[in-house]
């Protein structure tokens, strides 16, 4: 989930439950605030805490939320585990720690140790090294799936290797889920569990659509929503996200344009690329289905 702000860069609660109302609508089965489009590096642990419980409160039981939980410092992540158990969190989704670039050992720890302070509440592994510079093998997350405090896995390195590895030999009931939205499809085609979307922010039925698709086999289906989906799936990182699809939302009327510095509003030429996309997708023509 995104997370609006007002003009003065303040969260903008009504436009958060609005958001929560239209994603549960649409047809998003979890809920993850906080996380990487979420800005979630860039709120207080105070804020953190405060919009976690606003997406509880605004959900209200419909669907599960699942708190994005991370940090460089494990014990600051622990903190931000803990408020959000405290806000009501469901689960919570613990990336990796960016720029210290630990040791196998030592990635293993920092999760064994969030689970310790999660309360008994299921952890999504979340390994992106792109952001992160660090990996999370296939051979760590196999180990912590067989804890059954970690139940999932969101995958974002942009291949399929890491996917196939942990799909041929993970316990049952550990979910894994694309991190990125042009790799749902083939994820689902795999045998895998969902995607965490960052274009369900604009599209959520659409997007949940095709997951459902993927699931049950239609995969004609699947394909078709793909393809009319993958010109904004693309236009999300034209620039840094959460910068395009917050933009993309402002295009829609939802809410403000205001990303947390060092983030920026996307540039003229960046902006006409995702206007483009959003027509190209259906975005703009009210066909939301």
């Amino acid at each position: 989930m995104v997370t609006p702000f007002d003009p003065q860069g303040a969260i903008d609660e009504q436009a958060l439950r609005a958001h929560v109302d239209r994603l549960v609508e649409g047809g998003v089965s979890v809920l993850m605030p906080c996380g990487t489009t979420g800005e979630g590096v860039t709120l207080s642990p105070e804020e953190h805490g405060r919009v976690v419980g606003i997406v509880v409160d605004a959900a209200g039981g419909r669907v599960p939320v699942v708190a994005g939980a991370g940090s460089s410092s494990t014990r600051a992540a622990a903190d931000l585990a803990r408020r959000s158990v405290s806000a009501g969190a469901d689960g919570l989704l613990c990336v990796t720690p960016a720029y210290n670039r630990p040791s196998r050992t030592g990635l293993r720890d920092h999760f064994l140790h969030l689970a310790d302070a999660a309360g008994g509440r299921p952890i999504v592994l979340y390994n992106v090294p792109g952001r992160t510079a660090v990996e999370l093998d296939a051979d760590t997350i196999l180990e912590l799936a067989g804890d059954p405090r970690f139940v999932g896995v969101k995958e974002a390195s942009g291949g399929l290797d890491l996917v196939n590895t942990v799909l041929a030999s993970r316990p049952e009931g550990f979910l894994v889920l694309a991190g990125d939205d042009e790799l749902a499809l083939p994820v689902l085609a795999l045998g895998g569990d969902g995607v965490v979307s960052v274009a369900a922010n604009e599209a959520p039925a659409p997007m949940a659509a095709l997951v459902d698709a993927g699931l049950h086999g239609r995969l004609d289906e699947a394909r078709t929503l793909h393809r009319r989906l993958l010109p904004i799936m693309r236009a999300n990182f034209v620039e840094s996200n959460p910068g395009p699809v917050k933009e993309a939302c402002h295009i829609l009327g939802w809410m403000e344009p205001v990303l947390r510095p060092p983030l920026a509003r996307l540039e003229p030429a960046s902006a006409a690329r995702l206007r483009a996309a959003m027509e190209a997708s259906g975005l703009l023509s009210g066909d939301d289905g």
